[in-house]
């Protein structure tokens, strides 16, 4: 008594499913995370540069970048990338603008690019980066 080939086929696809999903499992593919509170942002930095405790952040609306600053003035520029978060310390290399309304970061990095963020107060953080 053998199996019939639309079962086999069925079969076959049903465990190349599983696979592939175990696969994106394993390698946390999935929905993009945002910011969504200040814990959130927070927890990023963290994340992102290991023992930086922020005293201040400013988050984008959208939920997909921030500002954050700790006790002794340094800044950390968050973007998201892909399912995760990107951080960068920003320095003397970085710029920062304000268009229409949002403030506008460069790290001085290429490969990171600039961030666009919709923040109150942007330009409270563009001085702070223009103090760097």
């Amino acid at each position: 008594m053998g199996l019939s080939p639309d079962l086999l086929r069925f079969a076959g696809s049903l465990i190349a499913i599983l696979l592939l999903a175990g696969l994106a499992w394993s390698l946390k593919l999935g929905p993009q995370r945002r910011l969504d509170s200040d814990d959130a942002a927070r927890e990023a930095g963290r994340e992102a540069l290991d023992g930086f405790e922020p005293v201040a952040l400013a988050r984008d609306r959208e939920g997909g970048a921030a500002l954050l600053r700790d006790a002794d003035d340094r800044l950390l520029l968050i973007r998201q990338h892909g399912a995760h978060f990107a951080g960068r310390l920003l320095d003397t290399r970085a710029s920062a603008r304000i268009e229409e309304g949002a403030l506008i970061v460069d790290c001085g990095e290429r490969r990171y690019g600039a961030v666009r963020l919709a923040i109150a107060d942007p330009e409270t953080w563009r001085a702070a980066i223009a103090r760097l």
